[in-house]
This record gives structure tokens, C-alpha cells and sequence, in this order.
């Protein structure tokens, strides 16, 4: 916005393309921003979730943990999902679900 306001006082095209390519770099990074925020996996009294992912732990057949992928969870109607390793905390989520789980 800075840049902007430049822009009109100098009336430079370069300040122009700066504030243009600033703004743009802004507004990818608060999508960035936004779509990780839809990225958590939530971990209740009776079972653990993950975007449109909902398993009981009575209902979980089975968990691998690969350092490189994440944490796979199989459930036992055959439905899975992969908890990537880019989520926070994946190391505290893999103990709490061995936990749970016994």
C-alpha cells in the first residue's frame, strides 16, 4: 500500500510494478495462509479426524507412520487417509493415537 501512495506522489511507473508485484506476493501468501489453515486433524475422547476424515478408534484396523510420507490411518469399511508430515505437530499426533489405541 506504501507503494502506492509513492506512485501518486512521484508518478514513476517503477513504483507502480513494485507495489503491483508486492500486493500480488500478499495476496498468495494469505491463500497460503487460509489453506493451511483447513489442514488440522482433530483428536477427540472417542475417535480422530481429518477434513471430511471421521474414525472411531474401535473403528481403526490399522496405523503406519513412514518419515516421508506421514501417518496413514485404515479404517475397517476400508476407507483411509494420509496425515502429511507438514502438519504441526505430527510426532504428537503419531503418540497420541498409539495411546488411544493401546
Amino acid at each position: 500500500m506504501a507503494m502506492l501512495v509513492v506512485f501518486y506522489v512521484r508518478q514513476q511507473v517503477i513504483y507502480f510494478v513494485l507495489s503491483t508485484a508486492f500486493l500480488i506476493v500478499y495476496i498468495f501468501t494469505l491463500i497460503g495462509w487460509v489453506m493451511q489453515r483447513r489442514n488440522t486433524v482433530s483428536i477427540y475422547e472417542k475417535g480422530i479426524g481429518h477434513r471430511s476424515f471421521v474414525a472411531a478408534w474401535d473403528e481403526i484396523q490399522s496405523v503406519t507412520a513412514d518419515p516421508k510420507a506421514g501417518i496413514t490411518i485404515v479404517k475397517t469399511n476400508g476407507g483411509s487417509v494420509t496425515i502429511p508430515k507438514t502438519i504441526a505437530d505430527v510426532d504428537q499426533i503419531s503418540l497420541a493415537i498409539k495411546n488411544h489405541l493401546g
